[in-house]
Order: C-alpha cells, then sequence, then structure tokens
C-alpha cells in the first residue's frame, strides 16, 4: 500500500509543465549509431556539462538506467514519436519525444497504473509540514489538509521525498545564489518555470532531520521564457538545430546549440535582457501543428505570443529590430547549414548544431518565418538533499538516515553546476524507480513487518 501525499489539487508538479523530452540512449540502435551515440558519451556530456561537480557513481546511474526507464514508460502504455531530437541544452540528439504534449503522458500513464491497481491512495490538497522521527527513524510525516485541519501519515516501510526544487521560493533561491553568485539577481523580478507549488518544502523537512544538503547555489535559468509569466508555453522551438536567437537589434549574441547557463548569461549581457526566437515553417508547415507545450503556431500568433511574416524584412519590423541586422543574421546561419564553415572559419558563436538534411533549402528559408519573444526564467534547482545510490537521504557523516528516501528535483549532486536539457525527466524515472524499490524493501517496524 502506497500513500502519496499532495499539496496541490492535482499530481504531476514541474513535469506536467514540462516540455516532455526525456534524454535516453538506445546503444544499439540504428538512430544512436547513426548519431556517434553512446551511453558513455551521454555520461561524459552529462558530467563535463555540470563542470565535474556531479556525483560520478550518481551520473553513471543515471545514465546506464535511462533507456530500460523508456522501455519501462513504454510497457506502461506510454507512447513517444519516433526518432530523437536535440532539446534546448541537451547537447546531443538523444532526447525522446512523448506522443502527449508536454508532461502530461507521464502522468496519463501513471494514472492509469493507479487505476488498475489496488493500494495507492492520494490525498490532495495535503501539505507536509515535517517529517516524524522516531527513534531515529523516519516513520511518517505530519501535514496540514484543505481545511487547515491536522493528519498525520505514519510508513511502515520507507518515507520518499519528491517534492522538487525551490524555484518559486524568491528567498531560498537568492540565498542560494550567493554561493556562487552566478546569477546577477535571482529577486522576484526572474520569473520561474515552476508552478507555485515548488518552494523547496522538502528539501527544508529532510533539513530538519538532519540531511545535508549539497550544491544549493547550482540554479539553473533558461533564456526561453514568456515575458509576461516566465513559463516555457509559447516557446516556438521544436529542436536546437532549426532556429536562432536575436537581441532588440537582429543580432546574434551566443551559440544556440550550447549551455542553457551560457545562453541565459548571454541573455543577461543584452539590452532590456530580451531576445527573439526566429525560424520558418519548416516546423509549422499549415500552423496548425502543436509546439512542445501543446500549442498551435497560428493560436500563438492569433494571441500575440508570436510572430508571423512572408519575408525577414516583415518579421523585422513586426518584432522592431533592425531588418539588414535580422537577415545578415540568417543569412550567416543558412551559410553555414549548407556548406558547413566558411573557408575553415567556424560560426563565430562556436555553434556546430545546424540544420543539415542535405537539401538544398537548408537553413532558415522557408516562409512564412516565425519569431517569439523570451527573457531569462528560473528554470532548475541543481541543488538539494544528498542521496547514495540506493536513494537513501545522508546526513551530514555520510551515514544514511533510516527510511528517508528521495529522488528527483528535491536531490543534489547529480547534475552538478549545469544540468543538460532532457536529463531532468530522465531524473525522475531512473531515481524514482529505484526509490520506489528501496523504500518498498525498507521497514520501521511500524505496523508489523
Amino acid at each position: 500500500e502506497v500513500i502519496v501525499i499532495e499539496k496541490t489539487g492535482q499530481m504531476g508538479g514541474n513535469t506536467i509543465m514540462a516540455g516532455g523530452a526525456l534524454n535516453a540512449v538506445d546503444d544499439g540502435s540504428e538512430t544512436a549509431l547513426a548519431n556517434k551515440d553512446s551511453v558513455d558519451f551521454h555520461y561524459e556530456q552529462t558530467f563535463n556539462g555540470g563542470d565535474k561537480q556531479g556525483d560520478p557513481e550518481l551520473v553513471r546511474i543515471l545514465v546506464d538506467n535511462a533507456w530500460d526507464g523508456v522501455e519501462w514508460l513504454k510497457s506502461l502504455g506510454m507512447e513517444f514519436q519516433p526518432g530523437t531530437f536535440t532539446v534546448t541544452g541537451g547537447m546531443w540528439q538523444r532526447a525522446h519525444k512523448p506522443v502527449e504534449p508536454e508532461g502530461v503522458g507521464f502522468f496519463k500513464t501513471y494514472q492509469a497504473y493507479m487505476d488498475s491497481h489496488e493500494g495507492i491512495t492520494m490525498m490532495y490538497h495535503t501539505k507536509a509540514e515535517e517529517l516524524i522521527v522516531e527513534d531515529g527513524v523516519v516513520v511518517g510525516a505530519v501535514c496540514t489538509g484543505e481545511t487547515g485541519n491536522k493528519i498525520t501519515v505514519k510508513a511502515k516501510n520507507g518515507v520518499v521525498l519528491a517534492t522538487g526544487g525551490f524555484g518559486q521560493n524568491v528567498e531560498m533561491r537568492m540565498a542560494a545564489n550567493e554561493e556562487t553568485k552566478l546569477w546577477p539577481t535571482l529577486d522576484e523580478t526572474i520569473p520561474s518555470t515552476n508552478t507555485s507549488a515548488i518552494t523547496g518544502d522538502g528539501i527544508r523537512m529532510a533539513e530538519e532531520v538532519g540531511a545535508e544538503l549539497v550544491q544549493m547555489g547550482n540554479i539553473q535559468l533558461l533564456p526561453l521564457g514568456d515575458p509576461n509569466t516566465g513559463s516555457l508555453s509559447g516557446n516556438i522551438e521544436h529542436a536546437v538545430e532549426s532556429r536562432i536567437f536575436v537581441n532588440i537589434h537582429g543580432d546574434r549574441f551566443v551559440n544556440e546549440g550550447g549551455r542553457r547557463d551560457e545562453m541565459t548569461l548571454g541573455l543577461f549581457a543584452q539590452p532590456e535582457t530580451t531576445m527573439f526566437i526566429i525560424m520558418d515553417s519548416d516546423g509549422y508547415p499549415t500552423g496548425e501543428e502543436l509546439n512542445n507545450f501543446g500549442e498551435t503556431i497560428n493560436s500563438l500568433v492569433a494571441d500575440g505570443r508570436a510572430y508571423k511574416a512572408d519575408t525577414l524584412e516583415e518579421l523585422a519590423e513586426q518584432i522592431g529590430v533592425p531588418a539588414e541586422n535580422l537577415t545578415a543574421a540568417v543569412e550567416e546561419y543558412n551559410r553555414h547549414c549548407l556548406g558547413g564553415d566558411l573557408e575553415g572559419q567556424e560560426d563565430e558563436f562556436g555553434r556546430t548544431l545546424f540544420t543539415d538534411s542535405g537539401k538544398e533549402n537548408d537553413g532558415i528559408n522557408d516562409p512564412p518565418y516565425y519569431a517569439a519573444e523570451r527573457v531569462p526564467t528560473v528554470h532548475h534547482t541543481m541543488g538539494g538533499v544528498k542521496i547514495n545510490a540506493q536513494t537513501q537521504v545522508l546526513n551530514k557523516d555520510g551515514e544514511a538516515i533510516p527510511n528517508l528516501f528521495a529522488a528527483g528535483e528535491v536531490t543534489g549532486g547529480i547534475h552538478g553546476s549545469n544540468r543538460l536539457g532532457g536529463n531532468a525527466l530522465t531524473d525522475t524515472v531512473v531515481f524514482g524507480r529505484i526509490a520506489g524499490q528501496s523504500a518498498s524493501e525498507s521497514s520501521s517496524g511500524i505496523g508489523g513487518e
């Protein structure tokens, strides 16, 4: 029997709002071989992409078990689109895209499993406030119900923290940023992609029972936030290779296929901290196709959240940038798509990921053209409670806190200073499965074996 405490009115947390990309290498597949990808390369990019701050053992577990996680999801009925793509900051074409938009497919799959199996209880509008410790063992949680009523939940087996990070806790993220001073500011002027519920509750509760917190200053921002809400909704890109970023002067300013922190720091250095995504109609041949968040480009244009024009000059006028700069930026990108480096010259920002299908029209040259305004937004907090390979939460002496486990963004030390795009959902699946197994094998002695 399992009881899940959920402080909001629905399951899903940040995952339900995610783009859905899940990194996993099927090492023997034609796709992986064609992309020159491998599990070892995934490890290398994840470890190095986090500036070697991630725990090597946990990184290895992540990449080694990623594909098994995809197959497990498929066995539960979840469907993925064929092939792989490169998600922003993912560094390589190894992301699997669910058929359902955003993270909906994950929780439709989980809900279907719950509906067909007895013994799983969801308690919504119930906020866990503190962990219960008896004789040094975590045996449950004290919670507050929807009407302010007190609820006590006891666990005869393990307690699993899967509460997410602290992206919506401004005070907490500002304090954490003081550790690294990476970002100019993380105050209330910087929005977040996270749901309002992601306020670090699990991290606080774990710390109160002696858990060690690691790398709290490692906070990831994206350059892809909605200018009004900070959400990823309205992001028109489909894959890294097929779009560019320009500032309010119509100039490129960063490697659009690079690390997420580098792209966002580049955006912070731009006037008005604002950029536009520029792409053509290759991903939207009719205008009714969906972006990664279940929105059609036609609806985004109609709502004024995206721009559409038959020429780059018209698009430049709509978004208020100099036409000569925008057309020059697109032409430079197109030349790299068609012929690679120009006369031995690499892209000025070091970009290596371009549309490269071998067709004559590779690049941004298939009207109509599209643009969308984007700003920096807090996306993922890589710091959190320290865990071991069994997802046991560790105290400051490196010892496991009996019966307490954790998985997902509430944990720290996996992704290091910078998380690869597409690795977060992999994290939830891989370590969530381990946590469930570990908790089921644990026993507090409460209520008998």
